[in-house]
């Protein structure tokens, strides 16, 4: 069966339910208080390498930034800045006046 897509069926065709801004608001809401890249993933619904590049572009931004709980110890967790809550405020903002 031919969509207007072309010769590709529906059922082939990705359509993206977030966008890339949705996820990394998503990451920094769950990165609220401090958490752990795992518990990321898993409120986020992203794979390992997904989230993998989310963090990576956040913490080059400055919007998420890695702790560890003792001095020169192992990477604990990830946690918003003040950077991060302000672009979740702006986000927010956009969204209420989308709907």
């Amino acid at each position: 069966m031919e969509s207007k897509f072309g010769s590709k069926p529906l059922s082939s065709l990705r359509i993206r339910k977030r966008s890339d801004i949705d996820i990394m608001a998503n990451i920094l809401i769950a990165a609220n208080k401090g958490t752990k890249k795992t518990r990321i993933m898993y409120r986020c619904n992203l794979s390992h390498r997904q989230l993998q590049v989310y963090l990576q572009l956040l913490l080059d931004m400055g919007f998420l930034a890695s702790y560890s709980k003792k001095e020169g110890a192992k990477l604990n967790g990830f946690r918003t800045t003040s950077k991060g809550f302000k672009f979740l405020k702006a986000y927010r903002t956009l969204k209420s006046l989308m709907t």
